[in-house]
């Protein structure tokens, strides 16, 4: 990674976790943003086009597979989910950290496509707190949350595929240890030799 170059983030973590909430913080710092994926799923009340996601028809999301404008997508929860090159490259080139929110069977392919990436994993305190949370939301029934705890399972278990896991038992400490870790990874010497080509330069 150059002096100039942004860094590219794939952030994940079951639903509910809170992950939605954390990126509101963070992206309150300039240096970031948050991707927006686009999905087959549809919107949900408080939801808007372009903002959240860009919903797609199934039909339109398959074309554009087809034509190669995806660095990553997968299906999730009968729905596909993905990353369009537009939303990335352009970006990471004028020098902003972009963060991919993904599931974890796309953050998989992009550690494949990409392994220069900044992979972090939120997981929650527990599932029994997972599930309080989603209860909590209002906006799925029983079988769904059934669904979403049993494939947070799976996705908790596939954690130790991460560079960094936060457990998200409170927010602004979560919040705080995303920063550290990424300032951490900054000052990493392989990804900071532009700093010693700048000593060996003022010497």
């Amino acid at each position: 990674m150059t002096e100039n170059r942004g860094r590219l983030i794939v952030f994940s973590a079951p639903s509910g976790c809170g992950k939605g909430t954390m990126l509101k913080y963070i992206l309150r710092d300039g240096r970031f943003y948050c991707s927006v994926s686009a999905t087959t799923r549809k919107p949900r009340n408080s939801e808007r086009d372009g903002v959240n996601y860009y919903f797609l028809e199934r039909e339109d999301f398959l074309n554009k597979v087809e034509n190669g404008e995806f660095l990553e997508y997968a299906e999730y929860c009968g729905n596909f989910y993905g990353t369009l090159l537009s939303e990335v490259e352009e970006r990471l080139e004028k020098g902003v950290n972009v963060i991919l929110e993904i599931e974890v069977q796309g953050a998989m392919k992009i550690r494949e496509l990409r392994p220069d990436a900044l992979f972090v994993f939120v997981a929650p305190p527990s599932l029994g707190e997972l599930e309080r949370r989603l209860r909590k939301r209002g906006t799925e029934t029983d079988d769904v949350i059934a669904q979403r705890i049993a494939k947070a399972s799976e996705e908790i278990a596939l954690a130790e595929n991460y560079d960094y896991i936060i457990v998200n038992a409170e927010l602004s400490k979560a919040v705080e240890d995303f920063f550290t870790i990424v300032r951490a990874e900054s000052l990493r010497a392989k990804n900071s030799a532009y700093i010693t080509d700048e000593v060996i330069k003022n010497a």
